[in-house]
């Protein structure tokens, strides 16, 4: 399944036109499990310039986790998985944030729990190690970081549950925790590109994301935790090929349809609707370097072939959508064999 995934990443003119956007929605589910509510066709039409009804504190906690993975890609070519790197994620991460205020980058040096709001250390559902044991704790998952004698996978599924349990930050630690699995991937070139995700199936099975880490904690219940994460792969392995198969079909039978319809422009600027399905006409000249009535004529071909709908009801600054990649991306996750 990985290799079909890579395997289609390949297909596209610009393989970033196709990351780009699983990127966004790995960020949006994410940040969905600890309660942000923004949505990916928030996030994108945000990105794309357009005005968005969402709390701006949601959409930055989202923005930022797209720039915490994009980092940390880009960060594993001169630094491997680390405690220095997991510090520098968190770092981005929290920055400007609710609970921006908790040592961005800095592991805790008081004790913290899980549970419900309002409930104390006592009446927590689980208590992680304390500030005098973390630098033990932290030290174990760094050479487990760089242990290679297990499958890819079950050591993921290890690492994740690992760092779960210290609960190192004050905040952010799902985030940076599930940040770690695509890392993962990337850096033991599993998936060349972070196309593979887990958080759309981890959101879909919340409750029993959470019951699975605590099992292992109190019982010791690993087989039934790694099973859940393989089946999470599984699932998400073939998830996520066929959106970009339908996605590459959308994009392929656009441009037969524009070629000869069109100008040289709006057949670019399919790609770039690839990339991110919402568009408006100043962000269309920006990006193909052309005047702005050039790039109205560009997404005006895109109308009229019906690739793209007027998204807003202003006048001025108006936004276009491709409302098939979108549909596509925002698809709930699929939990059994296809």
């Amino acid at each position: 399944m990985a290799g079909e995934l890579a395997g289609q990443g390949a297909q596209l003119p610009n393989p970033h036109a196709l990351i780009r956007p699983f990127v966004r929605r790995e960020a949006v589910l994410s940040s969905k499990i600890e309660g942000t509510q923004a949505t990916l066709g928030e996030l994108l039409a945000a990105e794309a310039g357009a005005t968005v009804d969402r709390s701006p504190d949601d959409l930055r906690e989202v923005g930022n986790y797209v720039v915490a993975l994009e980092y940390g890609v880009k960060r594993l070519k001169s630094l491997p998985l680390s405690l220095r790197l997991i510090r520098e994620l968190h770092a981005k991460l929290m920055n400007r944030v609710r609970g921006g205020q908790a040592a961005p980058g800095e592991f805790r040096r008081v004790q913290n729990w899980i549970g419900p709001p309002g409930c104390t250390q006592a009446t927590a559902t689980y208590v992680p190690p304390s500030p005098g044991d973390l630098i033990g704790c932290l030290g174990a998952l760094e050479k487990s970081l760089h242990t290679h004698d297990l499958p890819v996978l079950v050591h993921a599924a290890m690492v994740h549950y690992q760092f779960e349990a210290i609960h190192p930050f004050l905040d952010g630690n799902g985030r940076v925790g599930r940040l770690l699995i695509t890392l993962m991937l990337v850096e033991r070139r599993v998936m060349p590109s972070p196309l593979l995700y887990l958080s759309a199936f981890f959101e879909a099975t919340r409750q029993e994301y959470y019951s699975r880490l605590l099992g292992v904690s109190r019982d010791g219940a690993w087989e039934p935790w790694l099973e859940y994460f393989l089946n999470g792969v599984a699932r998400q392995a073939e998830d996520a090929p066929s959106r970009v198969a339908r996605i590459n079909q959308l994009l392929a039978r656009w441009r037969h349809n524009i070629a000869g319809k069109g100008t040289k422009n709006a057949m670019l600027l399919i790609d770039i609707v690839g990339e991110n399905p919402f568009i408006t006409i100043k962000g269309a000249a920006k990006r193909l370097d052309v005047a702005f009535t050039t790039a109205q004529r560009a997404i005006d071909s895109l109308r009229r072939a019906k690739i793209v709908t007027e998204a807003s009801e202003t006048k001025r600054d108006r936004v276009f959508c491709a409302k098939d990649i979108l549909q596509i991306l925002e698809e709930p996750a699929r939990l059994v064999p296809g």
